[in-house]
């Protein structure tokens, strides 16, 4: 600046603002920028210097806001020149990145190929570069990722799997598959920059012949090794020889057939499988240009063995095989024996069996089917054809009778060309009934089999109408009947059945589960362990036993159920109606207990009256005796017969209340019994001093007859001796005057027997099973007159020491009371517990 302008605060400021500008404007990195920068900065400190003298702090403020607007102004443009840079080289980078594009999408399209790209983050869509009719159909275009539209099945799985795999592992490939169209097409791929890629071109040219030429090798190689791996694999020795007759090649099936170390010791030392006349025998064929092929036995493994050999010339030399036949030998020869073996087993059939070959002649039949159509051996031995045997047949009128014969025989002889067996039924004139069945043989011709189904028939015929008979017997009978099979469901149901239960037949046929016949039945009967067992029995597997139940409906009829096992697991079920029975049943029983209580009440009176009876009775026998003593005073002769009527009665009745007490107390369960030993004889001896009067009264003869060896047992000896008392009272009573009655006593099975016999009128026949009752009395013409309480009280006291009583009274012939008394009353009463 000149020194003629002076320098004042305002003049610096503006003189540095215009400088600045000045700055923004020049081109960075300029003289004139460097210039320009010394002067503002010149200026700067020229105003900052006249502030210090005059306007110090607003002079510095305003120079601190300048300065910061300069700086920016500087970056700013520093940055604007290094974006414009930046822009350039990326303008130029890109229009080469675009031209390096077209040059590779030039050379990508410079042959039929496309690409297909799959980005790792990518949802699964591929792009597509190229276009896809360049290598497949138009049709098939759009589908180029479905393989199968365009590529045989092998290949199209093969490079599916192939391109999953590429995707999944990132596993590269390369392979040539054939299309349907017949090109040839080379699938490559890889991952490249994070993508997979898949590459198909078509080759063609010299490219293709390449690639199917190298095709052709590799798989000659595989098939070589195939076929050389299979040869190995053989179980059977195959060999190869050259021109001169030395082995070229063998298996180890060879080397082992030879017992050689393996197979190039085989042909080091040129171990022959066969023997010299084999050997020529296949030179003779090969020299006439033929095959050789024959059964022979060979020595293999030091065993006779049968091999087919099979062996074919060759330019080079021959080639063999041996196939081990033994099996198969033995096999025909089984075969062989199993045919026969079947030939004898036919002929033990009762079906009847011909077999016709291809040319409908006859190659077998049986004995059954000679006897069915009555043919003699001798024309059958003939081989006869089809046509003649049943030409012959019908001469005989031992066909079924045909209005168009010639039609019917030729649909017979369609069994000839058929694959599949017939069946059908001939009527014969004589009655019988043939099934007939034709069955194609695999080798030609037919097999006729003939069963006699007439007997079958007749059974069949005579079922039917026995079921029929058991149905109608079913439908009418009263008791309701039904049949449930093995799974609980009902098959079969009568009428009455449904009449039973209110239930529609038409349900029943239906064949408902017995569950669900239980919910129908519900209405009427709902108890459910009766159901419950009722269903067991049914649908129970193990423990099926027959079961009887007694049913109380709602509606007040009573039924009677019964459950039969069946054979198969079926059971049968029957309902009896027996409401009526049972009220008259109900009745009877009720009768029956209201007689029971008046029976106990009568016993109780008696019981009663008997024991009041007894202490006023007991004062008149005492009265009686003691008017009877003479120191009372003397009676005349009617006072003292009085007296004796009074005592004798008072004794008899005191005798009967007696026994009712006896009776009471054993009916009640208290009568104990004083056992000791008794002696048979002298109870016998006692009671019948009881009844001496008597005997001499009426005249009766007391015949004993005590076995010697009777001894003695264990019993109540005042009971026994009021047993035998009673019985001879009671024999006395009923035998005429004059008579003569039978006591005995003997032993026999540990036990002693006594007998009463008298020879009154007897017992009949229906009062006998009552002469044990209470207060049964019959005289049957008898003088006898008693209160019936004697031979309650004999089998009571019998039946308390453990003993039986039997009554045997012939009509006519008098009676026989047998009373058996067992020896040892201890064993009676440990027997009773």
């Amino acid at each position: 600046m000149p020194d003629t302008i002076r320098t004042t605060p305002r003049n610096g400021l503006a003189r540095a603002a215009m400088l600045g500008a000045a700055l923004a404007a020049a081109p960075c990195g300029s003289a004139r920028a460097d210039t320009t920068l010394a002067a503002l900065a010149r200026d700067y400190a020229q105003a900052f210097a006249a502030l210090e003298r005059h306007e110090i702090v607003a002079l510095a403020l305003t120079l601190s806001i300048l300065l910061f607007a300069v700086l920016a102004a500087i970056l700013l443009v520093r940055t604007r020149v290094s974006a414009a840079d930046t822009e350039r080289e990326l303008r130029a980078e890109n229009h080469n990145l675009r031209l390096a594009a077209d040059r590779a999408r030039a050379l990508l399209m410079a042959e039929p190929q496309v690409l297909v790209a799959w980005d790792a983050d990518s949802d699964g869509r591929p792009e597509i570069i190229g276009d896809p009719a360049q290598l497949v159909s138009a049709d098939a275009a759009p589908r180029l990722l479905a393989f199968g539209t365009w590529l045989p099945p092998a290949p199209a799985l093969a490079l599916d799997h192939a391109v999953d795999a590429l995707r999944a592992t990132g596993e590269a490939f390369a392979m040539t598959v054939p299309t349907l169209a017949g090109r040839s097409v080379e699938a490559a791929g890889r991952v490249v920059g994070g993508q997979a890629i898949l590459r198909l071109r078509e080759l063609s040219g010299v490219r293709r012949e390449l690639a199917e030429s190298a095709l052709r090798q590799r798989a000659a190689l595989e098939e070589g090794e195939l076929l050389r791996g299979l040869v190995a694999a053989l179980p059977w020795p195959v060999w190869a020889r050259r021109a001169d007759g030395t082995l070229a090649y063998v298996n180890p099936a060879y080397a082992r057939a030879v017992d050689a170390g393996d197979a190039t010791d085989a042909m080091r030392r040129g171990i022959d499988l066969l023997d010299s006349t084999d050997r020529d025998a296949m030179i003779a064929a090969f020299t006439r240009n033929q095959g050789f092929a024959a059964r022979l036995p060979v020595v293999v493994g030091g065993a006779k063995r049968m091999l087919d050999v099979h062996a074919v010339r060759l330019a080079s030399g021959s080639a063999a095989i041996a196939v081990d036949a033994s099996e198969a030998a033995g096999s025909a020869a089984t075969l062989t024996r199993m045919a026969e073996a079947h030939r004898r087993t036919l002929n033990q059939l009762a079906t009847a069996v011909a077999v016709f070959d291809e040319t409908r002649k006859l190659v077998f039949y049986n004995d059954s089917y000679r006897q069915l159509w009555d043919l003699e051996a001798a024309f059958l031995d003939t081989r006869p054809n089809d046509g003649a045997v049943l030409d012959r047949l019908r001469a005989a009128r031992r066909l079924p009778e045909e209005q168009d014969f010639r039609q019917w025989k030729a649909r017979l002889h369609d069994a000839y060309q058929s694959i599949e067996a017939r069946a059908d039924t001939w009527h014969l004139p004589d009655g019988r009934t043939l099934r007939m069945v034709t069955t194609p043989n695999i080798e030609g011709g037919v097999t006729y089999l003939f069963d006699d189904v007439t007997e079958r028939l007749d059974l069949a015929r005579r079922f039917d109408a026995l079921i029929r008979v058991q149905r109608e017997t079913l439908d009418n009978l009263a008791e309701g009947v039904a049949v449930f099979g093995s799974n609980g469901r009902i098959q079969l149901f009568n009428p009455a059945f449904a009449r039973l239960w209110n239930l529609a037949p038409e349900a029943l046929a239906d064949e408902p589960h017995i569950e669900t016949i239980e919910a129908w039945c519900a209405p009427l009967y709902d108890d459910s362990p009766t159901w419950h067992a009722l269903h067991g029995t049914i649908a129970g597997i193990e423990h099926r036993a027959s079961l009887r139940l007694r049913i109380e409906r709602k509606d007040g009829s009573v039924l009677d159920c019964i459950t039969i096992p069946l054979p198969e697991g079926a059971t049968l079920v029957t309902f009896q109606d027996i409401t009526a029975p049972e009220n008259v049943e109900r009745a009877l029983r009720e009768r029956n207990e209201a007689l029971e209580v008046a029976d106990r009440v009568k016993v109780d009176f008696v019981h009663h009256v008997s024991y009041e009876l007894r202490s006023p009775l007991t004062t008149l026998i005492g009265f009686a005796h003691f008017l009877n003593d003479p120191a009372t005073g003397t009676l005349n002769a009617r006072q003292h017969e009085y007296l004796s009527y009074i005592t004798t009665s008072t004794n008899t009745l005191l005798a009967i209340i007696n026994n009712i007490l006896d009776l009471a107390t054993i009916d009640a369960g208290a009568m104990t019994l004083s056992l000791g030993e008794v002696d048979a004889a002298r109870a016998v001896a006692a009671a019948a001093e009881g009844i001496q009067d008597r005997l001499v009264t009426d005249n009766i003869r007391l015949d004993v007859r005590i076995d010697p060896d009777v001894g003695t047992f264990v019993a109540d000896e005042r009971r026994v001796i009021q047993v035998l008392y009673n019985l001879l009272a009671n024999a006395a009573g009923f035998s005429p005057q004059g008579a003569a009655i039978t006591v005995a006593a003997w032993r026999a099975d540990g036990a002693v027997v006594f007998s009463v016999t008298d020879l009154g009128p007897g017992i009949p026949a229906d009062v006998k099973a009552k002469v044990f009752d209470w207060f049964e009395s019959h005289s049957n013409g008898s003088r006898h007159r008693g209160a019936g309480l004697g031979l309650s009280l004999v089998r009571s006291f019998v039946e308390l020491h453990g003993g039986v009583v039997r009554v045997d009274s012939p009509v006519g012939k008098g009676t026989t009371v047998t009373c058996t008394f067992p020896v040892d009353q201890a064993a009676h009463r440990v027997a009773a517990q």
